[in-house]
């Protein structure tokens, strides 16, 4: 059975294409865990955490936004994530790349200005530079194997990576995120 139509199938309830697509998507989901659960049990749990959001949210899959697999990737980071700030709330290297500031009131607005400005730049770009930025910057795939999935040699990645980040720089000022 195709993907679309377990997807159909779970929206309405079907246990057995939540087992499926489950099936079909865990060695994604534990690629996607591993560097940030490092301990396999805290994946185990994560695993049934999301396997229980994938049974209630699949309503909020939307096939025009993007593919499912990119989707439960998503939902699989951002369960880890929230997993790891359970865990240590104290632990402000879970936003790695943006600054931190004094943690007032007025830092927390400028960084969700700047995520916002970001998002908004992002959105600008070409599906294919949007796509490539986020596999390198927020999945953190390596360049290599992104080159390998596309057919292109490391270097050549390395170089529209870099484009894509003087388009952002360039529309973002050039002072986004300290630079």
């Amino acid at each position: 059975m195709d993907e679309k139509d377990l997807i159909d199938r779970l929206r309405q309830g079907d246990e057995e294409a939540l087992r499926a697509l489950l099936r079909r998507h865990t060695p994604l989901l534990r690629y996607v865990l591993k560097p940030l659960l490092p301990d396999e049990r805290d994946r185990e749990e994560c695993l049934a955490d999301i396997s229980m959001k994938l049974w209630q949210n699949a309503s909020l899959y939307d096939e025009k936004r993007g593919s499912f697999r990119t989707w439960l990737t998503v939902l699989a980071r951002n369960s880890a994530l929230n997993r790891l700030r359970a865990q240590h709330p104290e632990d402000v290297t879970l936003h790695e790349g943006l600054p931190h500031g004094d943690g007032s009131a007025e830092d927390a607005l400028l960084r969700r200005e700047r995520q916002q400005q970001l998002t908004a730049a992002l959105s600008r770009l070409p599906s294919d530079e949007r796509a490539l930025f986020y596999r390198k910057y927020w999945y953190r795939q390596p360049t290599a194997q992104i080159a390998a999935e596309l057919g292109l040699s490391p270097r050549a990645v390395e170089g529209r990576l870099y484009r894509i980040r003087q388009k952002l720089r360039q529309e973002l000022g050039g002072d986004f995120c300290g630079e």
